[in-house]
């Protein structure tokens, strides 16, 4: 089969809402059948302080996991996703503790990063979901 960026984009954040590790694992299992390679791993921490450290463990877990190989461009396409969905929670976050999942998927050419992070202050917490889309050749 052959899935676009849709596809993949929704498998990513599917991987950073699941609760469990055995959900996880399900999941993956269930996405690799179809020819999707994921990951998926925590985070948690005061936002700012922590971009850096949620970009690489992206990174980290991406390799781990089979994603991507150990090679520049693939390297700096999940890092480059990873910091386009940041983006695009900052305005919620800066600040403040997040905490919660990043999800990655691949499939052929398209890359996803989802992160899925519940924004707290005290017990009035938020929610949001970032998500970024990069293609490789």
């Amino acid at each position: 089969m052959k899935f676009g960026s849709k596809k993949i984009a929704s498998t990513a954040i599917y991987m950073a809402l699941t609760e469990s590790r055995e959900e996880e694992a399900n999941l993956k299992r269930e996405f690799g059948d179809l020819g999707i390679a994921t990951a998926a791993v925590d985070y948690g921490g005061e936002f700012i302080n922590s971009v850096k450290s949620i970009v690489e463990r992206a990174v980290v877990a991406a390799k781990r996991e089979g994603v991507i190989k150990e090679t520049h461009p693939e390297e700096g396409a999940v890092a480059g996703a990873t910091r386009e969905a940041l983006s695009q929670i900052v305005t919620k976050a800066i600040g403040l503790n997040v905490g919660g999942k990043i999800g990655i998927a691949r499939h052929r050419d398209h890359i996803s990063v989802a992160i899925f992070f519940g924004i707290g202050l005290l017990h009035l917490d938020e929610v949001s979901i970032g998500l970024g889309h990069r293609a490789l050749r």
